[in-house]
């Protein structure tokens, strides 16, 4: 199938496609006109993809899942490693929400000390 093609079908764009391929995530023959072409079980490569960016992890970590990619990882029990790499995205997160929730409440203080009684 054709780039658009995968693209629809898996809810995604063919730019995002482009870049889970040259980030090693998914891979294309050319056909002879030069376009990409995919087989069928890139749609579940790229679904299982989404699921895990949608999840909050980034393409760094789903590169660890390279090898449960092709099946069925919505349903499948979490391996040791995946719910340590989760587990330490949750912690990077959470970080960043803090830092977000600190910047914030001295922002609305400084407004509040400069705004008029």
């Amino acid at each position: 199938m054709k780039i658009g093609e995968l693209a629809a079908a898996t809810g995604t764009t063919p730019r995002a496609l482009r870049h889970y391929e040259r980030e090693g995530l998914i891979v294309s023959s050319r056909a002879a006109n030069g376009y990409r072409e995919y087989g069928e079980a890139a749609v579940t490569r790229v679904r299982n993809i989404r699921h895990l960016l949608d999840a909050g992890l980034t393409l760094e970590d789903a590169r660890a899942f390279d090898g449960c990619l092709d099946g069925d990882m919505s349903t499948a029990p979490p391996s040791p490693e995946g719910l340590r790499i989760a587990r330490e995205r949750l912690a990077v997160i959470d970080a960043r929400i803090a830092a977000q929730c600190a910047a914030r409440d001295r922002l609305a203080s400084a407004l509040a000390a400069s705004s008029p009684p």
